[in-house]
C-alpha cells in the first residue's frame, strides 16, 4: 500500500474504517458504507475474508459456546456465519472503494482466503489480534510481499516478536503493528496506550492503534503518542449487526478524522521562538519605561522605571544594570528607555546588545 507509507512518511495519519459485520447481511449496506467512509475523509475501507467453516467448526460442545460479553449465548460457528462478508461481494466492495478513491484492505483467516485476496488484487493484509499466534498464517501472508498490518491485542512482547520475525523470515519488512485491546467495547483502564511509544522503540516499525473503545478519545491520545495508523469500526445508524454495539457511526467517524488532522497540526514540529501568528504580538511584551518624569542627572530606580507592557524599551533583564545610573536627558512619563538616554558606563558595557 504505497499510499499508506507515503502518508505516514509525510507525518500524516492513515485512517482505516473497519466494516466487519456492519453490512448487516446486505451488499447494498456494504456499498453504502464504502461511499460514506469515502466522504468522511478516511484513507481505507477494511473487510474480513472468512467463512464460518474457515474460522472454526460447527460443534455444539462447551468449548465452542460464548458466555458473557457482547456475544453471550452465541455458538462460535453461528456468530461467524452471521458476521461474515460473503466472498462473492468482495470484488464489488473493492471496485466501489476504487471508484471513490479508497484503499481496500482485508483480514484473511486461512491460506485459502489469502489466495482469494491475491486473485482479487489485494495489496495489503491485516492480521487480526486473535490470529497473532498463528505463525504459519502470518508467514504465508507475508510471503506474498504485501504490506502486513498486525493487530497485537492480547499479545505478549514475545508473541509480537514472533509475528514480526515470521514476516522477516520470508523477506517481508513492510510491517505495521497496531496496539489493540481485544475487549468489545474496550475498557479505558485496559488500553495501555503508552505501549505505542515502547513498541516503536523496541520493534522499530510504524505503530498504530486498532481501537474498540467508545468515542474517539483513544484515537486522539494515540496520535499524540505517535500512532500513525488508526483503525476503527464504523456502522450505518439504522443497521444492527454482531459488531454494531461497539462501532462508531459514520458521522462520529468523520468527526474523528477531522480531530486527528487537527491533533497532528497541534503536535507540529519542534519549534522555538515566535510563530508567524505570534509575531504581531511581540510588541506587547514587557520592557522598561519611565513611570514618572525623570530629570537630567536623576538616578534611575524602581520608583521611576518599571517593567511594563508594551515592548518598545530596553528588555527588563537590563534593569539591575541601569538601577542607580543617572539620566543623561529629561525623560518624560511613559517614555520607553533607550540606551542613549543613560550613562556612558551602561552604553559601553552593552554595545554588543
Amino acid at each position: 500500500m504505497s499510499r499508506l507509507f507515503e502518508k505516514i512518511s509525510n507525518n500524516g495519519v492513515y485512517v482505516i474504517a473497519e466494516m466487519s459485520a456492519n453490512h448487516g447481511g446486505s451488499l447494498e449496506n456494504a456499498l453504502e458504507i464504502v461511499r460514506e467512509v469515502a466522504a468522511s475523509g478516511a484513507d481505507c475501507l477494511k473487510i474480513q475474508t472468512y467463512t464460518a467453516d474457515s474460522i472454526t467448526i460447527n460443534c455444539d460442545s462447551e468449548e465452542f459456546q460464548i458466555h458473557g460479553g457482547l456475544w453471550d449465548g452465541y455458538k462460535l460457528y453461528d456468530l461467524y456465519a452471521d458476521a461474515s462478508t460473503p466472498y462473492e461481494w468482495q470484488k464489488k466492495i473493492k471496485e466501489e472503494c476504487e471508484k471513490y478513491g479508497l484503499d481496500f484492505l482485508s483480514t484473511p483467516f486461512d491460506k485459502e482466503a489469502v489466495d482469494f485476496l491475491e486473485n482479487l488484487g489485494c495489496d495489503a493484509y491485516k492480521i487480526a489480534s486473535f490470529e497473532l499466534v498463528d505463525i504459519p498464517l502470518i508467514e504465508y501472508c507475508a510471503s506474498k510481499g504485501k504490506t502486513m498490518i498486525i493487530s497485537c491485542g492480547m499479545g505478549t512482547f514475545e508473541e509480537i516478536e514472533e509475528a514480526v520475525n515470521a514476516c522477516y523470515r520470508v523477506g517481508n519488512h513492510q510491517i505495521i503493528l497496531l496496539k489493540c485491546c481485544s475487549e468489545y467495547p474496550a475498557n479505558w483502564d485496559n488500553m495501555h496506550l503508552t505501549n505505542i511509544r515502547d513498541m516503536s522503540d523496541k520493534f522499530n516499525v510504524p505503530i498504530g492503534l486498532s481501537d474498540h473503545s467508545a468515542g474517539c478519545i483513544a484515537a486522539i491520545v494515540a496520535v499524540s503518542l505517535g500512532a500513525c495508523v488508526i483503525e476503527k469500526h464504523v456502522k450505518l445508524e439504522n443497521v444492527k449487526s454482531a459488531d454494531s454495539e461497539f462501532s462508531m457511526s459514520i458521522t462520529e467517524f468523520g468527526d474523528m478524522v477531522n480531530n486527528i488532522k487537527n491533533v497532528k497540526k497541534m503536535i507540529g514540529d519542534i519549534h522555538y521562538g515566535p510563530t508567524e501568528g505570534e509575531t504581531n504580538n511581540m510588541k506587547f511584551r514587557r520592557s522598561l519605561f519611565a513611570v514618572k518624569d525623570i530629570k537630567t542627572g536623576e538616578k534611575i530606580n524602581s520608583n521611576n522605571v518599571r517593567s511594563i507592557r508594551p515592548a518598545q524599551g530596553l528588555e527588563p533583564k537590563y534593569f539591575h544594570q541601569i538601577n542607580g545610573m543617572v539620566a543623561l536627558q529629561d525623560i518624560s512619563y511613559g517614555t520607553p528607555l533607550r540606551m542613549e538616554m543613560l550613562g556612558a558606563e551602561f552604553e559601553e558595557n552593552n554595545k554588543e546588545d
